[in-house]
């Protein structure tokens, strides 16, 4: 579900170039409690920064206005992107409003969406649930998006003392370039968003795939 806010600027701060503002939201459908909000301008350079909580979100500007919000359980920020995981109870209704407003106050503002400081511990000492959202984020809003067009889907089994397990489906599941779709795929965007992991083990049972993409070779 996408969702598109434009906002005017004001001459709150005639240094910024006057141009709207637009967020675009879209609601995950692999998993309901998450949405992305792009942004017209860019947040905060580079990234990924993740914030799992309102204790780790102490420092960064935007990070606190949207903690503030009721409902707000985790926040990713990479560059114009801000995914928020909203808590299973709480409701989009409004909120999706209210975090577009959260956004461009923060840009009018002029200061930045994360300070230094945060940003490098924000992606320290995370523990594996936290680590778990993070990955499973990125599989939800990328990369079976990507690899659904074959059939196939990569889902998450566990993190545990940085190594990440993951399961392969679909025509993934004993495909002969599944190896590839992991090494050259998924290990390099898990290394971005999430590099405390260390390894990446397929716990997927190839033997069993009925319907591989591609015809295995003995």
């Amino acid at each position: 579900m996408s969702d598109a806010m434009t906002v005017d600027r004001t001459s709150a701060n005639p240094t910024l170039v006057e141009q709207p503002i637009s967020i675009r939201a879209e609601t995950s459908l692999a998993d309901p409690d998450t949405c992305k909000f792009t942004v017209s301008r860019s947040l905060h350079p580079g990234g990924p920064f993740f914030f799992g909580n309102k204790e780790r979100a102490a420092g960064s500007p935007l990070v606190e206005r949207l903690f503030a919000l009721a409902g707000v359980a985790n926040v990713l920020i990479v560059e114009n992107v801000v995914t928020i995981g909203k808590e299973s109870g709480a409701s989009w209704s409004g909120l999706k409003a209210a975090i577009g407003t959260a956004i461009r106050a923060q840009l009018l503002t002029g200061v930045p969406a994360i300070l230094e400081m945060a940003a490098y511990s924000s992606t320290q000492g995370r523990s594996d649930a936290e680590l778990d959202v993070v990955v499973q984020q990125l599989l939800d809003g990328q990369v079976n998006r990507s690899i659904a067009n074959h059939g196939g889907k990569i889902s998450l089994v566990e993190v545990r003392e940085g190594k990440l397990f993951i399961s392969m489906s679909g025509g993934c599941q004993g495909c002969g370039s599944s190896q590839v779709t992991l090494r050259q795929g998924l290990e390099v965007m898990v290394k971005r968003v999430a590099p405390e992991i260390v390894e990446i083990v397929d716990a997927t049972d190839h033997a069993a795939g009925k319907q591989p993409f591609y015809p295995r070779h003995e």
